[in-house]
């Protein structure tokens, strides 16, 4: 995997610096280097950029106003002679802060750590895009839970519950805490057997054992259907109903 990458520095000899370290680095294509921030706003506007190499104290422009005016966002290694600034930094979701002088070994952690990153964010597209697109790996899905991307198989998921802003995976064996919303997770399990039975909850219809008084057995779950949900829930089971 490839990541391409901007270097932006207004002393010569840092950007000197950061180039040969890249240089170093097989992963790592260099595609420009900017002498200031302005003048970098278009090009990454209309480039394929995956990392920035950013110093933070220049004129007319800093890299945190920098990062903050850009809408869609790189990942961000910010270069600094400056510790103040460390805590904004990461507050921008920056990936690394390294301090100068930094060593080859420094920066090699840090350029690790993006490469992961985006590595990992791939992964999770492939699987939504094959999802979307009906290929035989619609099996499973990737859900960020914590500081990792955790792998849930359809056939494991009993029912979905929403727990405010985090929705909550029920399997036989855990349950899954992620910060997702509902519509997105609709949009990625098949909708063959999965349905939105109430404002807080999703089930795995082959998972149902019994429904009673508008409630779903599932285990020792008991879960409401909604109002609001009941037409289209009763209507999708009708077709698996014999007699």
């Amino acid at each position: 995997m490839e990541v391409r990458c901007l270097a932006i520095d207004d002393e010569p000899l840092a950007l000197d610096i950061i180039t040969d370290y890249i240089s170093k680095v097989p992963f790592l294509k260099l595609v420009k280097t900017f002498d200031n921030a302005v003048d970098s706003i278009d090009f990454i506007k209309n480039n394929s950029i995956d990392l920035i190499f950013l110093d933070i104290q220049m004129e007319a422009l800093t890299g945190i106003q920098l990062l903050r005016v850009l809408k869609d966002k790189p990942e961000v290694i910010f270069t600094t002679a400056y510790d103040s600034y460390a805590i904004e930094g990461f507050e921008l979701d920056a990936a690394d802060y390294l301090l100068k002088p930094f060593s080859f070994e420094r920066f090699i952690k840090a350029v690790d750590r993006v490469y992961n990153k985006i590595k990992l964010k791939n992964s999770v597209e492939l699987v939504e895009e094959n999802i979307a697109i009906g290929n035989p790996v619609e099996h499973y899905i990737f859900v960020k839970t914590g500081n990792k991307l955790q792998k849930v198989f359809f056939n494991d998921i009993l029912f979905i519950e929403g727990q405010g802003d985090y929705l909550r995976i029920n399997t036989p064996d855990e349950r899954i805490m992620t910060l997702q919303k509902f519509s997105k997770l609709e949009e990625l399990l098949p909708a063959s057997n999965f349905i939105r039975v109430h404002k807080s909850f999703m089930v795995a219809i082959d998972k149902i054992e019994s429904i009673s008084r508008n409630r779903i057995r599932i285990g020792k779950e008991l879960i409401p259907i909604g109002d609001s949900y009941k037409k289209k829930f009763y209507d999708k089971l009708e077709n698996k109903k014999l007699g």
